[in-house]
């Protein structure tokens, strides 16, 4: 069993924020704008070494919008930064009618994602973005699991033609990707191989899943993991191959099981590989206020819950 090492827990947003400064040294194109939230974005220093790239919109999401989409026109990339919750949800129709259904280049930025921003509560959480993301028709949808893996993401969509939605996090979590990855929009990436269950994992929760795939494997299952780091376009031939031999899937994220990976790869299975499936995702709520800890247990996002699922759905074989 191949086995990976945290080798220092990181913010995912520190990713964007190291990414976007490399892209700001390399991509002249390259611009970014914020919605006030310079320090919680990890913009800083783009700032410092590309003032005149870099424009405050402040507390007005919906302008941020759409001048990112105006500064296409240009030839412009922009980069747009705040909170999850209000890249999306606060200016969906100024996303939808200025970027997506215009096709604009403009990389929707979104930290603060999910339940682990925490004690911030429901108001700023959101588990509706991926849902809301995906069906915008020409919308990349990215949520990557650690910081070297945003940082690579942010660096490649730069050169990724056409609208991309990019989903990180505000806590630190494992960080076990490598550190020279080569980021490859659409292409799922096979952590660990087995024959029992798969277990398809995005975001915060592929650390989970690896985790949990240890657990099994003490219990004598054997679980293969797969990180699904973009959501849309789904690698659906990793999705059907994987389950081909095993028989069996487990999906995880931080998100609502409505709308989410979970019901994408559903689709797809049930389209060309009819599998039992188990869901680890929040059902149909809002958060709440607490630690990401305790949110992540209450919520059932986490390793033993996985683990739980696995045994579960290996039942319904």
């Amino acid at each position: 069993m191949k086995t990976y090492t945290n080798t220092g827990s990181k913010d995912t947003r520190s990713g964007f924020g190291d990414g976007l400064t490399e892209l700001g040294r390399t991509n002249p194109n390259v611009v970014a704008l914020c919605a006030d939230l310079i320090g919680s974005l990890k913009m800083d220093q783009f700032i410092e070494e590309n003032p005149e790239r870099f424009f405050q919109i402040g507390i007005a999401e919906a302008n941020m919008m759409g001048i990112a989409a105006g500064l296409t026109i240009g030839g412009k990339i922009p980069f747009t930064g705040t909170f999850a919750n209000f890249s999306t949800g606060r200016v969906y129709d100024q996303i939808r009618q200025s970027i997506a259904y215009s096709d604009k280049n403009v990389k929707i930025c979104a930290s603060h994602a999910g339940l682990t921003l925490g004690e911030d509560g429901a108001t700023h959480q959101i588990l509706e973005d991926i849902g809301l993301m995906k069906m915008l028709p020409g919308m990349t949808v990215i949520n990557t699991c650690d910081y070297n893996q945003t940082k690579a993401a942010t660096i490649a969509i730069a050169s990724h033609e056409g609208p991309v939605y990019l989903r990180f996090g505000r806590p630190k979590v494992a960080n076990f990707t490598p550190e020279d990855q080569t980021f490859e929009i659409g292409k799922a990436v096979q952590l660990q191989t087995g024959t029992d269950v798969t277990i398809v994992a995005t975001g915060h929760l592929v650390w989970e899943a690896l985790e949990a795939a240890k657990t099994l494997n003490d219990k004598g299952i054997s679980a293969e993991v797969i990180n699904i780091h973009t959501i849309k376009p789904l690698d659906a031939n990793a999705i059907i191959e994987s389950v081909k031999k095993t028989k069996c899937v487990v999906t995880a994220e931080e998100h609502n099981h409505l709308g989410g990976l979970g019901e994408s790869i559903a689709r797809v299975l049930s389209q060309h590989q009819p599998t039992p499936q188990e869901f680890i995702a929040t059902n149909d709520t809002f958060g709440e206020s607490g630690t990401p800890a305790q949110l992540m247990e209450k919520y059932g996002l986490n390793a033993d819950a996985i683990v739980k699922a696995a045994e579960k759905v290996i039942t319904r074989k």
